[in-house]
């Protein structure tokens, strides 16, 4: 987690402040349960309650003589609270705190990164309906292939993140779980009643059997889920990246006035905001391998997962943030060239109706295999030798034997290609 690709409102989750005000919280909540469970005098409660703070600076001190932060937080806690603070973690275990901090921490910071897939949402959607028709070449292994509109090309991408973002709301719903159950998950030292009054203050649910930890098959699939959107992330700065290249130029990422991209070269303008969702997302997704290999700890409990979710936690989440931030404001940005897509589909002369003339001629009675063969060999003629492919097949006395001029001209109607984009947009955007 480093400032240059992080945003304040995710950072500030992961800050030690913010750590210990859950930790507090969480033992000032437990606290109240056993009070009024009459398992510790109320009055104690209400003085944490009242008392309870601590000193970040303290507990850094302590930690370093007792080499364990919950212990060091505590001690920090009861200097602030007095006496009655021996009443607080009674029964609990430090994976009670850290890991009911830690989904709590989750949940919030799930909480951004789906109002950041609203965003990026409400982005794509006018840009899409503002290219719905602009009819752009489509590419199959970088080749031109058949006729698209740059619409649904955005439509697809809305489609993508409409599906992250119902994955990031279950994920959410799968990590907020609350464990007070005690050492190795049994209770024996404190009320399971307990557990559900801290869930319920903190919004989350009482996880349904741990052991001394929360299960981590479900941080597993938190940060599954974050891999999968930054893959999606991915996926549209490639394309940016690639319409970007001089050689096809169909769209670009805004360059601002003053801008430079090259310190060498004046003239260049280059893709470095999706390259940069590219590496990001690189990141993010290699934090989903040891979120997997968290899953197997020793018996029940061990910390050998404690050291990866400091890392992962913070930078997964504030990464991921960051990367949707700014994929957004690249749709809002980018800059289109609706003639520059014509030109470039127009630089094949007519391949891209490849197909329409194969099927015409198959439904004129030639066989599958000839067709492919008659089509073929024009095509090839284009490729080749720069022709005009419905010249081509308009000299072809064997295809002309099949088809009509007029139906050979039929078939390199672009509109054909279209003609269902308003269906496809209802089933999208509804």
């Amino acid at each position: 987690m480093i400032p240059r690709y992080s945003r304040s409102e995710m950072a500030q989750i992961w800050e030690p402040e913010t750590r210990f005000r859950i930790w507090l919280r969480i033992e000032i909540y437990a606290a109240e349960a056993m009070a009024e469970l009459g398992l510790i005098p109320k009055e104690a409660a209400e003085v944490a309650k009242k008392r309870g703070g601590f000193d970040i600076d303290r507990i850094d001190a302590i930690e370093r003589e007792v080499k364990h932060d919950v212990i060091a937080f505590l001690t920090s806690v009861a200097e602030h609270v007095g006496p009655e603070a021996r009443f607080l973690h009674a029964g609990l275990t430090s994976s009670d705190v850290l890991d009911t901090c830690f989904n709590v921490q989750l949940v919030q910071a799930a909480d951004i990164l789906i109002a950041d897939l609203d965003a990026l949402l409400e982005a794509l959607r006018p840009r899409a309906y503002e290219h719905k028709d602009t009819i752009t070449v489509g590419r199959s292994h970088g080749i031109h292939a058949e006729p698209t509109t740059f619409g649904l090309k955005l439509a697809v991408a809305y489609a993508e993140f409409a599906r992250a973002k119902q994955r990031m709301v279950t994920a959410r719903e799968e990590v907020a779980t609350c464990a007070i159950s005690g050492a190795v998950g049994t209770f024996a030292h404190v009320d399971p009643r307990v557990e559900a009054y801290v869930a319920k203050k903190l919004g989350l649910k009482p996880e349904p059997i741990s052991t001394q930890v929360v299960p981590r098959d479900r941080h597993a699939a938190y940060f599954a889920t974050l891999a999968v959107v930054a893959s999606s992330v991915e996926r549209l700065a490639t394309e940016i990246r690639h319409l970007q290249r001089t050689e096809v130029l169909e769209a670009e990422e805004f360059f601002s006035a003053g801008q430079k991209g090259s310190s060498a070269m004046p003239h260049k303008r280059n893709p470095v905001l999706s390259e940069n969702l590219t590496g990001l997302a690189r990141i993010v997704r290699a934090y989903a391998m040891p979120a997997f290999e968290d899953v197997a700890l020793w018996h029940e409990r061990d910390i050998s997962h404690s050291s990866v979710e400091r890392m992962i936690g913070p930078d997964a989440t504030v990464t991921l943030d960051f990367a949707l931030h700014r994929l957004t404001g690249i749709i809002k940005n980018l800059v289109v060239y609706p003639e520059r897509m014509r030109a470039n589909m127009d630089r094949l002369g007519g391949l891209i109706h490849s197909q329409r003339v194969l099927l015409a001629l198959t439904n004129a009675g030639v066989s599958r295999e000839d067709a492919y063969r008659l089509v073929q060999r024009n095509a090839m003629k284009v490729w080749q030798e720069g022709k005009d492919f419905q010249e081509e097949l308009l000299a072809d006395p064997d295809v002309t034997r099949a088809l009509s001029a007029d139906v050979i001209r039929d078939q390199f109607d672009l509109g054909y290609h279209t003609k269902h984009v308003d269906d496809l947009f209802a089933r999208v955007f509804g």
